[in-house]
């Protein structure tokens, strides 16, 4: 990665928290509303308040934005650290803070902005282009806002936004200092490589009883075994449930005969058109012409009307269709725009149209080909209904029955087979459970789930092996456990391990004597220079490491060459040592423009933020912010210990 920006590492994560917690969205962080009482303030930015309330939201949209880039691997746990909460509650003080001075400064947004704003939302406008009002309203509805709240607060969004701009836009890298870190970028260094290996050495190890018990002491976490336990559990689920009911055919029949609309198939038509284009809002003139053209197709068609594949290949303007002669497939009702749709479905098989207007243009139309309408019948639906049946039966039983799942698992907690033999349950039992989930473990399993094995794991049901109490695992779906046996961790004996003890106290002494042997051959050659056991020369740059690892490369390109031959050396740790001979130094001979503007504009961001950082800081001076007090735990991110 270029080197200023992987040397300013917290610059860069407060430009990402900047950029990843905008409040341009229907579910944004734009609300600078107080809500509770004065108990709940934690902060105050120009004598207004910030809330807990203020801050769990921050948090829960922070926490759905991560959720929407890293998918599967998001943990919200990497919210509840004193860091991140401090981090999230900063920027709130900062926006807060940037807020107040667009107040001050009478910043203001035109509604012609603030409308082009609403409409550039993603899934507002429809296919016609018109604003989706309702849509809108609904969105907004499911927000617990009305379009006048989330109006006036996207107003005051856009105004702060003002504010980062003027300030962002202008910074600019001076191209002396955006040339000299790109000249850095592209030195390439020309470098022999001397290792010691460890295997080397491994022989001149001698190894002592001492020394293997000490390292069998010092690292005994490396010889544990892991608690497990062996449990039993049950689940009570909808499905677990539908597969008790009983379905009569009487019920089949009257199900097939009040949602007999459902199980049939509407008439479908397909149909091949030629278009000539007529864009919206054209001129008389334009849409006089556009008809005297598709007259003239229609002209020809009704001449050769065998040739309405080949003239709609060659006349028709629409580009998805004409390759294939017009060709549309088939299609039902509600699948194209009503003139179209309706010429459709009155013509008759092989049938052409006159010209149909639509808001595409004037269309010329065949139908190709009718699938009349039509209904399965009962025996081939009947499956699909019995089933039907059985989930609308579980899911009105499933409440009374969670009901008496969570209670017997309780009251008779010293066994699951109560509960088992009342609700017709089966108990099902796993070995070698541990308290983290097993990423091996199929997602079916329910034992693996995260809530589940907290409770089984509990102290309670550890020391008592007590049932747990109903977990909930999935929508509709419950489940209790118990502990059946339990091994706490424990530590292999030393006997047991000695051979790998050995190995690990050989490996590691080895790697101590190469070391040694290193830097002794490292500060014999610094006196007087040669290039005897030294391997072929390798030309390095900090964009090609050419299978330099991360501490030898970073020696390399760190070693001083102010005069050459140079040397440099690095511990690799259990790989040994190395020493570097870096015989040329000298600048790519092809230079990447592409990359170089990359990189000053790079340093061009980097430099926009210091200065945001630097502009925020004297904005919270003038703002006055007061810390009230710390940030409490949110109950948006789940805990683990209850």
């Amino acid at each position: 990665m270029f080197e200023f920006v992987r040397t300013h590492k917290r610059l860069m994560q407060f430009l990402l928290l900047l950029i990843i917690v905008p409040s341009f969205a229907l579910v944004g962080l734009g609300s600078y509303q107080s809500f509770g009482d004065a108990e709940n303030v934690i902060a105050k930015v120009g004598g207004q308040p910030i809330t807990q309330v203020e801050y769990d939201a921050a948090q829960r949209e922070q926490m759905a934005r991560f959720k929407q880039m890293f998918g599967a691997q998001f943990d919200p746990k990497m919210f509840d650290t004193p860091e991140a909460r401090q981090g999230i509650l900063d920027n709130l003080i900062a926006q807060r803070a940037l807020s107040v001075e667009a107040v001050r400064q009478h910043l203001s947004v035109a509604d012609a902005a603030l409308q082009q704003s609403i409409t550039g939302i993603a899934g507002l406008v429809g296919p016609d282009g018109k604003f989706d009002g309702e849509r809108y309203r609904s969105l907004l509805a499911m927000q617990g806002m009305t379009p006048a709240m989330y109006e006036q607060r996207l107003r005051q969004d856009m105004a702060v936004q003002q504010l980062n701009s003027a300030i962002q836009s202008t910074a600019f890298a001076p191209k002396t200092v955006a040339t000299r870190l790109s000249d850095i970028n592209d030195q390439e260094r020309t470098v022999q490589e001397l290792l010691f290996k460890p295997t080397d050495y491994a022989a001149k190890v001698n190894v002592t009883p001492e020394m293997l018990k000490a390292y069998y002491d010092k690292n005994g976490r490396q010889f544990e075994l892991p608690e497990q336990a062996t449990i039993e559990y049950v689940v009570l689920s909808s499905d677990a449930l539908a597969s008790q009911i009983a379905v009569t055919d009487q019920e089949v029949a009257d199900f097939y005969e009040q949602n007999k609309k459902s199980f049939g198939v509407d008439e479908q038509r397909r149909a091949s058109h030629i278009l000539i284009n007529l864009k919206k809002g054209a001129s008389a003139t334009e849409k006089s012409a556009a008809k005297a053209k598709a007259e003239q197709v229609l002209a020809q068609v009704r001449k050769t009307p065998g040739d309405f594949a080949k003239i709609a290949m060659a006349s028709s303007e629409d580009q998805g269709s004409a390759p294939d002669g017009g060709d549309l497939d088939f299609f039902g009702k509600g699948a194209m725009t009503p003139p179209f749709e309706e010429a459709v479905f009155k013509l008759k098989l092989n049938e052409i149209s006159g010209l149909v207007e639509s808001d595409f243009g004037f269309h010329i139309i065949e139908v190709t080909a009718i699938k009349p309408a039509s209904f399965r019948t009962l025996d081939q639906v009947k499956p699909q209904i019995v089933a039907d049946i059985k989930r609308q039966k579980a899911a009105k039983q499933y409440s009374e029955a969670a009901e008496s799942f969570g209670n017997t698992v309780y009251e008779q907690a010293d066994s699951l087979k109560p509960v088992a033999d009342k609700l017709k349950l089966k108990i099902e039992t796993v070995s070698g459970l541990t308290r983290t989930p097993n990423p091996l473990a199929p997602p079916t399993a329910l034992f693996n789930n995260p809530k589940f094995l907290n409770a089984v794991f509990a102290d309670d049901a550890l020391k008592s092996k007590h049932n747990t109490e109903a977990i909930e695992v999935a929508p509709s779906t419950l489940m209790a456990g118990r502990i059946v046996d339990y091994k706490p961790v424990s530590k292999r004996p030393f006997t047991e391990v000695e051979a790998v003890v050995r190995e690990k106290v050989i490996a590691e002494e080895s790697a101590v004597l190469a070391k040694k042997a290193g830097e002794a051959k490292l500060a014999a050659l610094k006196t007087a220079d040669d290039a005897t056991g030294f391997g072929v020369a390798k030309v390095v740059s900090r964009s090609k490491n050419d299978g330099l690892n991360g501490p030898g490369f970073d020696s390399v390109m760190k070693a001083d060459v102010s005069k050459l031959p140079a040397i440099a050396g690095a511990d690799l740790s259990r790989q040994g040592y190395a020493i570097y001979r870096i015989s040329k130094v000298a600048q790519a001979e092809k230079i990447d423009a592409p990359r170089r503007l990359e990189e000053q504009q790079q340093i061009a961001s980097a430099l926009a933020q210091q200065e945001m950082i630097a502009y925020l800081n004297v904005l919270k001076e003038k703002a006055k912010v007061k810390m009230i007090k710390p940030v409490a735990r949110s109950p948006v991110v789940p805990d683990e210990r209850l």
